[in-house]
C-alpha cells in the first residue's frame, strides 16, 4: 500500500479541511397545501404524500386522552 513520502504540516490539512462548508436543508413545497416539506416525504401539514392522503393531520385544538 502506497504511503505519502513526507509529512505534511498542520497548516496545509487544516487549509484543506477547513472547506468545508455545512448546507441548509433542501425544502419542496407541497403540491395539495403548497406548504414547505422535505423531497420525498410524508407532508406534515397535510398528510399527502405522492397524491394519496397517507395520514390524517393532527389539530392543535384536538384534546388527547388522558393517561390514567
Amino acid at each position: 500500500m502506497a504511503l505519502p513520502k513526507r509529512r505534511k504540516s498542520h497548516a496545509r490539512v487544516r487549509t484543506r479541511r477547513a472547506q468545508w462548508k455545512a448546507q441548509g436543508v433542501t425544502k419542496t413545497t407541497c403540491p395539495h397545501c403548497n406548504a414547505a416539506s422535505l423531497p420525498h416525504h410524508l407532508c406534515a401539514a397535510c398528510g399527502y404524500y405522492n397524491g394519496r392522503q397517507i395520514l390524517q393531520p393532527r389539530t392543535r385544538n384536538a384534546q388527547r386522552p388522558e393517561a390514567e
